[in-house]
Protein backbone atom coordinates (compact mmCIF):
# COMPACT_ATOMS: atom_id res chain seq x y z
CA UNK A 1 0.00 0.00 0.00
CA UNK A 2 1.27 3.40 -0.98
CA UNK A 3 2.06 5.73 1.91
CA UNK A 4 0.53 9.22 1.72
CA UNK A 5 2.76 10.63 4.49
CA UNK A 6 5.28 13.19 3.31
CA UNK A 7 8.81 11.83 3.03
CA UNK A 8 10.09 14.13 5.78
CA UNK A 9 7.37 13.01 8.22
CA UNK A 10 8.03 9.33 7.47
CA UNK A 11 11.69 9.91 8.25
CA UNK A 12 10.82 11.48 11.60
CA UNK A 13 8.59 8.60 12.83
CA UNK A 14 11.46 6.37 14.08
CA UNK A 15 12.97 9.37 15.90
CA UNK A 16 9.63 10.20 17.54
CA UNK A 17 9.23 6.58 18.62
CA UNK A 18 12.69 6.57 20.20
CA UNK A 19 11.87 9.80 22.07
CA UNK A 20 8.66 8.21 23.38
CA UNK A 21 10.48 5.13 24.63
CA UNK A 22 13.28 7.17 26.16
CA UNK A 23 10.80 9.31 28.05
CA UNK A 24 9.20 6.32 29.80
CA UNK A 25 10.95 3.78 31.98
CA UNK A 26 8.36 1.21 30.99
CA UNK A 27 5.44 0.89 28.61
CA UNK A 28 2.62 -1.23 30.05
CA UNK A 29 0.92 -3.41 27.48
CA UNK A 30 -1.44 -5.22 29.86
CA UNK A 31 -3.12 -4.43 33.20
CA UNK A 32 -1.59 -7.72 34.41
CA UNK A 33 1.94 -6.56 33.57
CA UNK A 34 4.30 -7.56 36.39
CA UNK A 35 7.28 -5.43 35.31
CA UNK A 36 8.05 -2.17 37.05
CA UNK A 37 10.44 0.73 36.49
CA UNK A 38 13.75 0.43 38.32
CA UNK A 39 12.75 3.14 40.77
CA UNK A 40 9.95 0.85 41.97
CA UNK A 41 11.77 -2.46 42.10
CA UNK A 42 13.21 -4.25 45.16
CA UNK A 43 11.56 -1.82 47.55
CA UNK A 44 12.00 -4.15 50.52
CA UNK A 45 15.76 -4.23 50.05
CA UNK A 46 15.86 -0.47 49.52
CA UNK A 47 13.83 0.24 52.65
CA UNK A 48 15.90 -2.19 54.71
CA UNK A 49 19.05 -0.42 53.53
CA UNK A 50 17.47 2.88 54.52
CA UNK A 51 16.53 1.45 57.93
CA UNK A 52 20.09 0.23 58.46
CA UNK A 53 21.30 3.81 58.11
CA UNK A 54 19.05 5.08 60.91
CA UNK A 55 20.21 5.44 64.50
CA UNK A 56 18.96 2.67 66.75
CA UNK A 57 17.32 4.32 69.79
CA UNK A 58 19.20 4.27 73.07
CA UNK A 59 18.06 1.58 75.49
CA UNK A 60 15.83 -1.23 74.36
CA UNK A 61 12.64 0.65 73.45
CA UNK A 62 11.39 0.26 69.89
CA UNK A 63 8.52 2.25 68.35
CA UNK A 64 6.89 1.56 64.99
CA UNK A 65 3.58 1.97 63.16
CA UNK A 66 1.46 -1.05 62.23
CA UNK A 67 -1.22 -0.93 59.54
CA UNK A 68 -2.53 -3.04 56.67
CA UNK A 69 -4.85 -3.56 53.71
CA UNK A 70 -4.18 -0.40 51.72
CA UNK A 71 -5.83 -1.93 48.63
CA UNK A 72 -7.61 0.80 46.66
CA UNK A 73 -7.74 3.38 49.42
CA UNK A 74 -5.33 5.88 47.88
CA UNK A 75 -6.82 9.02 49.45
CA UNK A 76 -6.61 7.36 52.86
CA UNK A 77 -2.99 6.42 52.14
CA UNK A 78 -2.13 10.06 51.56
CA UNK A 79 -3.80 11.10 54.81
CA UNK A 80 -2.17 8.24 56.74
CA UNK A 81 1.27 9.38 55.59
CA UNK A 82 0.59 12.93 56.78
CA UNK A 83 -0.50 11.64 60.18
CA UNK A 84 2.37 9.15 60.66
CA UNK A 85 4.91 11.83 59.77
CA UNK A 86 3.68 13.82 62.75
CA UNK A 87 4.26 10.96 65.22
CA UNK A 88 7.46 11.36 67.26
CA UNK A 89 10.09 8.64 67.50
CA UNK A 90 8.78 6.23 64.85
CA UNK A 91 11.54 4.02 63.45
CA UNK A 92 9.60 2.38 60.60
CA UNK A 93 6.15 1.36 59.33
CA UNK A 94 4.87 -2.22 58.86
CA UNK A 95 2.09 -2.86 56.30
CA UNK A 96 0.42 -6.25 56.82
CA UNK A 97 -0.41 -7.12 53.21
CA UNK A 98 -3.11 -6.53 50.61
CA UNK A 99 -1.20 -3.62 49.19
CA UNK A 100 -3.38 -4.08 46.11
CA UNK A 101 -6.98 -5.09 45.52
CA UNK A 102 -6.70 -6.97 42.22
CA UNK A 103 -3.05 -8.06 42.29
CA UNK A 104 -2.07 -5.41 39.75
CA UNK A 105 1.44 -4.02 39.71
CA UNK A 106 0.07 -0.57 38.95
CA UNK A 107 -1.98 -0.70 42.17
CA UNK A 108 1.13 -1.56 44.19
CA UNK A 109 3.03 1.26 42.54
CA UNK A 110 0.19 3.72 43.22
CA UNK A 111 0.31 2.81 46.93
CA UNK A 112 4.09 3.16 46.92
CA UNK A 113 3.71 6.61 45.34
CA UNK A 114 1.94 7.60 48.56
CA UNK A 115 3.97 5.63 51.11
CA UNK A 116 7.30 6.86 49.83
CA UNK A 117 6.23 10.19 51.30
CA UNK A 118 6.84 8.73 54.76
CA UNK A 119 9.79 10.18 56.64
CA UNK A 120 10.77 6.68 57.72
CA UNK A 121 11.15 3.36 55.83
CA UNK A 122 8.16 1.10 55.33
CA UNK A 123 8.12 -2.69 54.97
CA UNK A 124 5.40 -5.03 53.74
CA UNK A 125 4.28 -8.63 53.78
CA UNK A 126 2.28 -10.15 50.91
CA UNK A 127 -1.52 -10.45 51.21
CA UNK A 128 -4.03 -12.71 49.48
CA UNK A 129 -5.26 -9.92 47.19
CA UNK A 130 -1.64 -9.33 46.16
CA UNK A 131 -1.60 -12.84 44.67
CA UNK A 132 -4.58 -12.49 42.34
CA UNK A 133 -3.67 -13.06 38.67
CA UNK A 134 -0.01 -12.15 38.17
CA UNK A 135 0.07 -10.40 41.53
CA UNK A 136 2.64 -12.68 43.13
CA UNK A 137 5.14 -11.95 40.37
CA UNK A 138 4.31 -8.24 40.54
CA UNK A 139 4.82 -8.19 44.31
CA UNK A 140 8.19 -9.93 44.01
CA UNK A 141 9.25 -7.50 41.29
CA UNK A 142 8.16 -4.40 43.19
CA UNK A 143 8.80 -5.38 46.80
CA UNK A 144 10.87 -8.55 46.93
CA UNK A 145 10.84 -11.88 48.83
CA UNK A 146 7.64 -13.41 50.13
CA UNK A 147 9.49 -14.54 53.27
CA UNK A 148 12.22 -12.46 54.89
CA UNK A 149 13.42 -11.21 58.24
CA UNK A 150 15.36 -8.29 59.62
CA UNK A 151 16.86 -7.26 62.93
CA UNK A 152 16.48 -3.80 64.39
CA UNK A 153 17.97 -3.14 67.79
CA UNK A 154 17.20 -6.11 70.03
CA UNK A 155 14.24 -7.32 67.95
CA UNK A 156 14.02 -9.70 65.02
CA UNK A 157 11.00 -9.29 62.73
CA UNK A 158 9.96 -12.36 60.74
CA UNK A 159 7.66 -11.61 57.80
CA UNK A 160 6.04 -14.61 56.14
CA UNK A 161 3.44 -15.54 53.53
CA UNK A 162 0.43 -17.19 55.23
CA UNK A 163 -2.03 -16.96 52.32
CA UNK A 164 -2.69 -20.70 52.16
CA UNK A 165 -5.86 -20.50 50.09
CA UNK A 166 -3.97 -18.80 47.27
CA UNK A 167 -1.86 -21.98 46.99
CA UNK A 168 -4.93 -24.26 47.02
CA UNK A 169 -4.06 -25.38 50.56
CA UNK A 170 -1.03 -27.34 49.39
CA UNK A 171 0.30 -27.91 52.92
CA UNK A 172 3.40 -25.76 52.38
CA UNK A 173 2.20 -22.21 53.15
CA UNK A 174 3.32 -20.83 55.52
CA UNK A 175 6.76 -22.37 55.22
CA UNK A 176 6.92 -23.79 58.74
CA UNK A 177 10.52 -25.12 58.52
CA UNK A 178 11.66 -21.62 57.50
CA UNK A 179 9.62 -20.04 60.32
CA UNK A 180 11.12 -22.48 62.84
CA UNK A 181 14.61 -21.66 61.61
CA UNK A 182 14.01 -17.90 61.94
CA UNK A 183 12.48 -18.22 65.41
CA UNK A 184 15.37 -20.39 66.63
CA UNK A 185 17.66 -17.35 66.44
CA UNK A 186 18.84 -16.69 70.01
CA UNK A 187 21.16 -13.81 69.12
CA UNK A 188 18.44 -11.23 69.79
CA UNK A 189 16.22 -10.48 72.77
CA UNK A 190 12.80 -10.49 71.09
CA UNK A 191 10.94 -11.90 68.08
CA UNK A 192 7.90 -10.46 66.29
CA UNK A 193 6.24 -12.39 63.47
CA UNK A 194 4.21 -10.54 60.83
CA UNK A 195 1.89 -12.04 58.20
CA UNK A 196 -1.36 -11.27 56.44
CA UNK A 197 -3.80 -14.09 57.20
CA UNK A 198 -4.05 -14.98 60.91
CA UNK A 199 -3.92 -18.70 61.78
CA UNK A 200 -7.53 -18.68 63.05
CA UNK A 201 -8.87 -17.56 59.65
CA UNK A 202 -10.50 -19.86 57.09
CA UNK A 203 -7.98 -18.65 54.47
CA UNK A 204 -5.11 -20.14 56.52
CA UNK A 205 -4.21 -23.69 55.43
CA UNK A 206 -5.70 -25.98 58.12
CA UNK A 207 -3.05 -28.63 57.45
CA UNK A 208 -0.34 -26.19 58.54
CA UNK A 209 -2.18 -24.46 61.39
CA UNK A 210 -1.03 -26.65 64.28
CA UNK A 211 2.63 -26.92 63.17
CA UNK A 212 2.70 -23.14 62.74
CA UNK A 213 1.14 -22.52 66.16
CA UNK A 214 3.55 -24.98 67.73
CA UNK A 215 6.45 -23.03 66.23
CA UNK A 216 5.09 -19.87 67.85
CA UNK A 217 4.31 -21.49 71.20
CA UNK A 218 7.80 -22.99 71.36
CA UNK A 219 9.55 -19.65 70.97
CA UNK A 220 10.42 -18.11 74.37
CA UNK A 221 11.34 -14.82 72.67
CA UNK A 222 8.08 -14.29 70.77
CA UNK A 223 6.37 -11.03 71.74
CA UNK A 224 3.43 -11.16 69.33
CA UNK A 225 2.03 -12.39 66.03
CA UNK A 226 0.78 -9.51 63.84
CA UNK A 227 -1.72 -9.80 60.99
CA UNK A 228 -3.91 -7.90 58.55
CA UNK A 229 -6.72 -9.38 56.41
CA UNK A 230 -9.65 -8.69 58.74
CA UNK A 231 -9.53 -4.88 58.42
CA UNK A 232 -10.55 -4.36 62.05
CA UNK A 233 -7.82 -3.75 64.59
CA UNK A 234 -7.63 -5.63 67.87
CA UNK A 235 -5.51 -7.54 70.36
CA UNK A 236 -6.32 -11.04 71.59
CA UNK A 237 -4.68 -13.82 73.61
CA UNK A 238 -6.65 -17.06 73.07
CA UNK A 239 -6.48 -19.37 76.07
CA UNK A 240 -5.82 -22.41 73.90
CA UNK A 241 -2.44 -21.19 72.65
CA UNK A 242 -1.44 -18.22 74.84
CA UNK A 243 -0.05 -16.32 71.86
CA UNK A 244 -0.63 -12.56 71.62
CA UNK A 245 -2.24 -11.60 68.30
CA UNK A 246 -2.39 -8.02 67.03
CA UNK A 247 -4.61 -7.37 64.01
CA UNK A 248 -4.27 -4.15 62.03
CA UNK A 249 -6.93 -1.75 60.83
CA UNK A 250 -7.49 -1.47 57.09
CA UNK A 251 -6.66 1.91 55.55
CA UNK A 252 -10.37 2.60 55.02
CA UNK A 253 -10.90 2.58 58.80
CA UNK A 254 -8.63 5.62 58.97
CA UNK A 255 -6.84 4.20 61.99
CA UNK A 256 -3.41 2.75 62.59
CA UNK A 257 -1.47 1.47 65.58
CA UNK A 258 1.64 2.89 67.19
CA UNK A 259 3.41 -0.08 68.79
CA UNK A 260 6.05 0.33 71.49
CA UNK A 261 8.13 -2.70 72.53
CA UNK A 262 10.61 -2.90 75.39
CA UNK A 263 12.01 -5.35 77.94
CA UNK A 264 11.60 -9.03 77.17
CA UNK A 265 7.96 -9.13 76.09
CA UNK A 266 6.58 -5.78 77.19
CA UNK A 267 4.59 -3.80 74.65
CA UNK A 268 1.98 -1.08 74.33
CA UNK A 269 -0.40 -0.38 71.45
CA UNK A 270 -1.89 3.07 70.88
CA UNK A 271 -4.56 3.58 68.21
CA UNK A 272 -4.39 6.77 66.16
CA UNK A 273 -7.29 8.10 64.10
CA UNK A 274 -6.46 10.24 61.08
Amino acid sequence: MRSFLPTTLRALLPVAASWLLAGCEMLEFSPNESRSPKSQQDLTAKNLARLAQTTVPAGDTLRFVFTGDSQRFYDEAEELVKSVNQQPGIQFVLVAGDISDFGLGREMRWVDDQLRGLRMPYLTVIGNHDQVGNGRAAYQEIFGPLNYSFVYGDTKFVLTDTNGREYNFNGRIPDVPWVNKELSDNSVRRHVIVSHVPPQDADFDPAVRQPYLQALRSDPRLVMEMNGHRHGGGISVPEEDGITYVNSHGFERRRYMVVTVWGDKEFRVKEVTF
